[in-house]
């Protein structure tokens, strides 16, 4: 039997590292196309793990040789997956046939496709969420852009990260991380795109990007791939970026809230929890959109997607329609609880960048109220003091700060941990009231007994939080139950 044949016959294919945002999508994709799947992780939590569950894919815990006894065809191995963990040793010792998700996304599934990729440190998840949302109410009067999609995350006005369609359009989340132990470039040069979204280009990932000229070499690296026929939507404001698309062979419009942009964002304000704002157009009025989103990242976000559709031809009608609609990302301001008079929120903020831009949105959603920023150090940027002194900067946008200890601090080399003590010190230094706490479970209480009505609480991780997403609202409510009892 020839490679091509043995691929063409896989039946079985199993995914080491399931629960991962894009190895869940790719699950679900992999499933509609037929493949029989299963999976295994060492960490299940919401909203993949719900995700999975109600695909009917049980998650096999933990790791173990036992989960490949049924030999499947192919073996999927997550960018998490190193050497020594159970399974990759197993299949590797049985030559059970291994690949990237990026590779395998690309084999399966992009390959004769219109491939319209996101990237960016910042923003690429929820604009490619609006950008698949816009496909899909365009789609509704003409069924040849319905798109298929893949975001890592579950986007709300589908209820899902991923979906399946016969047409042309694929709409990607690109990822600057690397695609596996076997294959350390990033996950996005696998996907040669047609047209890009470039949102934001900083350092993150140190776990992996040595500097910020390794990082902006990456993006090189897949701007380099685009055809001369396609086009790039970049971000207007940043040097980084200009950088990385300087030699581009394709087309470059640049987005943002410069009149000099040519998609130029003008008269931005938010009204009733909404962003209102028009576009200008290669200097010409263009559109003027209302979204039920705020924050001006977003509104950034929502102009690069709307350039992006309109460039392949979508109508602004259904472009506006689709944003007036929009429901942003789970985890992505996302309201989880309404308890006791506080609100609290979920966000996956990874990033000092990213945790600035959250407390911001929040601030122009809720005007005049206490802001809390709670914050378990997770990602391998965030558990790292190269960030130490920005991280200070944007927690200090909150009235309040709790820090729980940095996620597993021993696997960081010594001289690389961030130093959440000194973090805390800065704070208060500013007079800017903030508290380090050992656990999930301390920061409930300590919530539990100094929040008080009207208080927004956004809770910032890339992770389970200890499971704080559960407890937290549980708590507020109990002490709800008993002030109402006394």
């Amino acid at each position: 039997m020839s490679v091509n044949e043995r691929m063409n016959s896989i039946q079985h294919v199993h995914l080491i590292g399931i629960c991962g945002t894009a190895m869940a999508s790719l699950a679900g994709l992999l499933q509609r196309s037929g493949w029989r799947v299963t999976g295994s992780d060492a960490a299940v939590y919401p909203p993949m793990s719900d995700l999975l569950a109600e695909l009917g894919i049980t998650v096999q815990q933990p790791y173990a040789e036992s989960n490949l006894f049924e030999r499947p065809d192919c073996v999927i191995v997550g960018n998490a997956i190193s050497r020594g963990n159970v399974e990759l040793e197993y299949a590797l010792d049985q030559k059970i046939p291994l690949e990237s998700m990026a590779h395998m996304l690309h084999r399966e599934f992009l390959c004769g496709r219109e491939s319209l990729v996101v990237v960016g440190t910042h923003g690429k998840t929820t604009t490619t969420s609006m950008l698949s949302w816009i496909y899909q109410v365009a789609a509704e009067s003409d069924p040849a852009v319905a798109p298929s999609f893949l975001i890592g995350g579950v986007a709300e006005n589908f209820g899902t990260s991923f979906q399946l369609q016969p047409t042309q359009p694929f709409l990607l989340e690109g990822d600057e991380y690397d695609t596996a132990f076997f294959d350390k470039g990033p996950k996005f040069l696998h996907y040669f795109p047609d047209a890009l979204i470039l949102t934001h280009v900083e350092y993150d990932h140190a776990d992996i990007y040595a500097n910020l000229d390794a990082v902006k070499a990456a993006f090189q690296r897949l701007v380099n791939l685009i055809p001369r026929r396609g086009r790039i939507v970049a971000y207007d404001a940043s040097e980084n970026v200009s950088q990385c698309v300087a030699r581009a062979f394709c087309a470059v419009e640049r987005y943002g809230f410069s009149t000099e942009s040519h998609w130029s964002i003008r008269e931005h304000s938010t009204q009733d929890g909404h962003s209102l704002w028009r576009v200008e157009r290669g200097g010409a009025p263009w559109a003027e959109f209302s979204m039920p989103v705020v924050g001006e990242h977003n509104v950034l976000n929502a102009t690069a997607a709307a350039a992006l559709a309109a460039g392949r031809g979508l109508p602004v009608p259904a472009i506006q329609k689709a944003l007036a609609s929009f429901r942003s990302v789970k985890r992505r301001l996302e309201v989880c609880a309404e308890a006791n008079g506080i609100t609290v929120i979920d966000d996956f903020a990874h990033h000092p960048t990213a945790i600035r831009e959250t407390l911001r949105a929040l601030r122009a959603r809720y005007p005049g109220r206490r802001l809390w920023a709670v914050l378990e150090p997770r990602s391998n940027t965030l558990r790292r003091n190269v960030f130490q002194h920005e991280l200070v900067e944007s927690l200090a946008t909150a009235d309040r700060v709790l820090l729980a200890q940095v996620y597993q601090q021993e696997k960081i080399p010594a001289e690389q941990r961030l130093h959440v003590e000194n973090v805390i010190a800065d704070l208060q230094q500013r007079q800017h009231p903030a508290q380090l706490l050992p656990d999930a479970d301390a920061i409930v209480e300590h919530l539990a007994a100094h929040t008080r009505s009207g208080d927004v609480v956004a809770l910032l991780s890339n992770g389970g939080f200890g499971g704080i997403y559960q407890k937290l609202p549980e708590r507020l409510r109990q002490t709800a139950s008993s002030s109402a009892e006394k």
